[in-house]
């Protein structure tokens, strides 16, 4: 029997506290490092750049032989030489000399600034300067990226690709990672069958484990398919340890509510503790949470749309609480719009109604997807996003202000949505 219903925030907060932290790292190389979370701090080994180098293309000078140039009055300095990028200067800017430089290029002895070439006029072996510059400028100075000794990158950065560049430039080739999450996945159910099998009458196509495994990757976890486990106690018991001896986490769908077969929290209990079993979420009500072999099992329930909402409702929480860092998360964009019809909801529930948006002179409309049952995977895959109405609200009046929480980047649905309705037309 499910126990009492609570709001989805209390249950993590009577759960988190239970789910032990995952301390393991890694080293990989650069290349494979993006959107991998460092174990450690990055301290600077060296300068970028590790030389004063020009920021423009010009003349190398020292700034106070420029002091007083003008477009009526310029300054006439001699050209002793000049320094592309990569070479190591072979002259020297002493008084009264220029050097030629190009962006990047090594700043030579004696220079203090860069006369931009717009500046400034070639006479033979001279060069006429019309704007004085003052020592610094147009160089980038030595450390002024970074500097020897300095902490560049924080543990528990995830890395971008930005990231993965300055680690380069430092000279890195591989870094100390966090190593990922491993989840272990099943589906429970005596009526399912594996795709690509020609399901026999009463017999349905396992959808639930493929949709859990996927987003669990999405997330950057490492994902152990555990494949499909009848309603049998021993079966499940004996399918469960083995799932918890391969992975960090188990999730399963099916098998939570309360019908004759679903025995899965039963079986789990004997093995450890549930914390949750019941939360106030339309769909996903039957959402259990327990802790077994001193790890986190969640059970999901086994239509699909529930089994998705509820795992983007708990399990990236409770593998941010896992890793110690909140950017596991995936943040969905939100969009506002206008309600296209009423959108009901029960009292006291969360609900997540699927919509489907479409432009409007006034902006995004927000239209309930007809068909929405929680075993209709094709209205998730129809829908744009969610419109959640909290529990304390009793629906959504049409043409109230909605915030959609999107499962599909905007431009892309409006796009097919476009396309569909010019072959309508």
């Amino acid at each position: 029997m499910l126990k009492e219903r609570i709001d989805a925030e209390t249950a993590l907060k009577l759960f988190l506290p239970h789910v032990k932290p995952v301390t393991r790292c890694e080293e990989v190389p650069l290349s494979e490092a993006v959107n991998r979370v460092l174990a450690r701090d990055i301290i600077a080994s060296r300068d970028i750049p590790p030389f004063d180098r020009a920021a423009m293309d010009g003349y190398a000078v020292r700034a106070e032989d420029t002091f007083g140039a003008s477009p009526e009055n310029p300054i006439i300095l001699e050209v002793v030489g000049e320094v592309e990028i990569g070479e190591k200067p072979g002259v020297e800017a002493g008084r009264g000399k220029a050097v030629r430089v190009a962006t990047g290029a090594m700043m030579p002895e004696g220079s203090n600034a860069v006369v931009m070439i717009e500046y400034t006029s070639r006479v033979g072996n001279s060069v006429e300067i019309y704007k004085a510059v003052t020592p610094g400028e147009n160089v980038s100075l030595k450390g002024e990226d970074v500097k020897a000794g300095e902490v560049v990158l924080r543990k528990r950065t995830v890395l971008q690709p930005q990231d993965i560049g300055m680690l380069a430039a430092l000279g890195t080739t591989s870094v100390s990672v966090y190593s990922k999450p491993v989840v272990a996945v099943m589906s429970t159910g005596n009526e399912l069958v594996e795709p690509g099998t020609e399901p026999e009458i009463g017999k349905t196509v396992d959808s639930n484990r493929f949709s859990l495994m996927a987003a669990l990757k999405e997330l950057g976890c490492e994902v152990v398919d555990i494949g499909i486990c009848r309603d049998n106690e021993e079966e499940l018991e004996r399918t469960v340890k083995t799932a918890l001896k391969k992975a960090d986490m188990v999730i399963a769908s099916g098998a939570t509510s309360v019908g004759k077969k679903d025995v899965l929290p039963a079986v789990v209990e004997k093995m450890g503790e549930i914390i949750v079993h019941g939360v106030a979420i339309k769909p996903g009500m039957p959402t259990a949470l327990a802790i077994a072999d001193g790890k986190p099992v969640i059970m999901l329930p086994g239509f699909p749309v529930a089994t998705l909402i509820a795992f983007y409702r708990f399990v990236p929480r409770i593998l941010e609480h896992m890793m110690g860092f909140e950017t596991i998360r995936r943040k969905w964009e939100t969009v506002k719009a206008i309600a296209g019809r009423r959108i009901p909801s029960g009292s006291g529930m969360r609900t997540f109604t699927r919509v489907i948006l479409r432009e409007s002179k006034d902006g995004y409309v927000a239209e309930p997807v007809r068909t929405s049952g929680s075993g209709i995977l094709s209205s998730l895959v129809k829908a744009h996003g969610f419109v959640i109405v909290p529990e304390e609200k009793e629906g959504v009046e049409e043409g109230e202000k909605v915030e959609v929480l999107l499962i599909r980047p905007l431009t892309r649905c409006l796009n097919a949505q476009n396309i569909q309705e010019s072959r309508l037309n």
